[in-house]
């Protein structure tokens, strides 16, 4: 009994911290990420996004959010801009159970060469989006982070800025980079 309990434990502890979304950044190793204390929308950069402007709208939100909760105000005369580039991708998976009734030749129980058996497909597709995060020096005009999040999309409109905002997050809790 202890045994399975400690498996138990085992499996919810791993299930449990691994992340829907992947996530990597990389950044200007001579930018001082100390000074950056304002931001602002890159408007041209977001335009050019190929999504909708729901989704476009519930990005910036989760971006906004994230950033004044790192202690970063909203100004018109920013210390960085903020852009976005998205990236989508369907995903087919093909599941296949060769197990079930049916007749089909080879070995089986016994001497019989007929097997009970034929099984199924079940054919899904799911939509997998990139989102980028950048961020620009307002004053030099150069890119100085970026942070990239990879994770499966939901179609459901109750769920979306619940996801934007978990893929959001996922990616800027990678900045301020960490010294190594």
């Amino acid at each position: 009994m202890k045994l399975f309990s400690l498996l138990s434990l085992i499996l919810i502890i791993t299930f449990s911290s691994c992340s829907t979304v992947r996530v990597a950044s990389d950044y200007d190793k001579q930018a001082d990420f100390n000074t950056y204390k304002s931001f602002a929308f890159y408007k041209p950069g977001i335009d050019k996004a190929e999504i909708s402007d729901l989704d476009k709208k519930r990005i910036l939100r989760a971006i906004e959010a994230d950033l004044i909760a790192k202690g970063f105000t909203k100004s018109s005369e920013p210390d960085v801009l903020i852009s976005i580039f998205t990236k989508t991708k369907e995903n087919v998976n093909v599941y296949q159970n060769n197990f079930g009734w049916g007749w089909g030749w080879g070995y089986g129980w016994g001497w019989s060469p007929w097997f009970w058996g034929s099984g199924y497909n079940n054919v899904t597709t799911t939509t997998q989006g990139t989102l980028y995060i950048d961020l620009i020096d307002a004053s030099k005009k150069e890119l100085i982070w970026q942070g990239m999040g990879t994770s499966a999309l939901t179609h459901n409109v109750d769920r979306k800025q619940e996801k934007m905002n978990e893929i959001v997050g996922a990616i800027l809790a990678k900045y301020p980079p960490q010294a190594n």
